[in-house]
């Protein structure tokens, strides 16, 4: 079970390490952390690097495609070279999966025209722009293994829901207990349809 994690400056760090904790579990998994050079890659505030050792033209097959999101993940949708390999390697895999932005690069790669699929609320817009049809769902599934996940936390749901497709729920369940998974937020705020209006301009006026 290769599972396949794409790397690059400006990823966002939880969009790949959250299903990282779950998938890794999965009876014989492999996870390859690939970029287009093996090395460091800084997330998107540039505080923390996540190391790739593998690079894209080594890696030729998965079993599993997982693409992070971030800034960088904006910035690569006119990455044609990046774009190129997501679609080879997509014809290889069972699943192609996306956390927040990550569904970006797939839209862009022409994999997500005509289907149903989640994003960050912040890009909405970009993913129609290549076909896509937005739902605010936190995990999509569509045929040809497609699934994708709305904002940064929802990768661990995603992951999960992966895991009982590969494993069983009982597996899931497990992997669920051993990272200790029951979220118990203290404000519902995590979503643009329940949070305040203060909330949002306190974003809108970060730097």
């Amino acid at each position: 079970m290769r599972i396949v994690i794409p790397l690059f400056d400006g990823v966002t760090a939880l969009d790949a390490v959250g299903p990282y904790e779950v998938l890794r579990m999965l009876p014989e998994a492999e996870v390859v952390f690939a970029a287009a050079a093996p090395g460091t890659h800084r997330d998107g505030a540039g505080a923390l690097g996540l190391l790739a050792t593998a690079s894209f033209r080594d890696v030729t097959a998965a079993d599993v495609l997982l693409v992070p999101g971030g800034p960088g993940a904006r910035r690569g949708v006119t990455d044609e070279p990046l774009l190129d390999w997501i679609r080879r390697l997509h014809a290889t895999t069972t699943w192609t999966t996306s956390v927040c932005t990550g569904s970006l690069l797939l839209g862009a790669a022409g994999l997500l025209d005509g289907l149903t699929a989640t994003t960050h609320w912040s890009a909405v817009d970009l993913l129609e722009s290549y076909g896509a049809r937005y739902t605010a769902r936190r995990v999509v599934e569509q045929p040809g293994g497609i699934i994708t996940a709305a904002g940064v936390s929802s990768g661990i749901d995603m992951a999960l829901r992966l895991a009982e497709l590969i494993a069983g729920r009982v597996a899931a369940e497990a992997f669920q207990l051993a990272i200790e998974y029951d979220p118990q937020p203290p404000f519902d705020s995590g979503s643009y349809a329940k949070a305040s209006d203060e909330a949002k301009a306190y974003l809108a006026n970060r730097p």
